[in-house]
C-alpha cells in the first residue's frame, strides 16, 4: 500500500528520506538541520552555477529536492560571481542563522558527498568544473 496513492510521490519521499539519512550521518540526526543543511547548500550552489548547468543539475535531483532546489529561483543575472570558498559558506551561513549551531562548511560537505554519492558521475564533473577550484575543494576528494 503506498503512502500518497501516487508511486511516483512516494518514490520521492522515499529518496528524499534518503538523502536526509545520508547528511543526518554527517551532521547528525536532527532532521530539521538536516533539512536546512540541503536547502541552503542546494540554494548557494544553483545560484553560482550558470542556468543551463543549473537545470542539468536539477534533472538528477529526486522531484522533491527538485521544488527545494528551486525554490525562489530567479535565473536572471546568474550566476552570482562567488569566487572564494569563504563567500561561498558565508552564502551558505546565512541561510543557517537560525538552525541550531550548524557550520557552514559542515553542511556543504556533507550536501556535497550526498550529491556525489546519488548524482551522476559525469554530471558531477560537470558541476565540479562550472566552480572555482576554492569553491570545488569541498567536494570529497576523488
Amino acid at each position: 500500500m503506498t503512502t500518497t496513492g501516487l508511486e511516483v510521490f512516494d518514490r520521492t519521499v522515499q529518496t528524499t528520506n534518503t538523502w536526509l539519512n545520508e547528511i543526518a550521518e554527517e551532521i547528525g540526526p536532527d532532521r530539521q538541520r538536516c533539512y536546512q543543511a540541503l536547502r541552503a547548500v542546494l540554494f548557494i550552489l544553483r545560484d553560482r552555477l550558470p542556468p543551463d548547468e543549473a537545470a542539468h543539475l536539477s534533472a538528477q535531483l529526486p522531484l522533491l529536492v527538485r521544488g527545494i532546489f528551486y525554490e525562489g529561483y530567479r535565473p536572471a543575472g546568474k550566476p552570482d560571481r562567488i569566487r572564494s570558498r569563504d563567500e561561498f559558506l558565508q552564502r551558505i551561513g546565512e541561510y543557517l542563522e537560525q538552525t541550531r549551531p550548524l557550520g557552514a562548511d559542515e553542511a556543504a560537505r556533507a550536501v556535497f558527498r550526498v550529491l556525489d554519492h546519488n548524482v551522476d558521475a559525469g554530471e558531477m564533473s560537470q558541476v565540479k568544473q562550472s566552480l572555482p577550484q576554492d569553491i570545488r575543494s569541498l567536494f570529497p576528494a576523488q
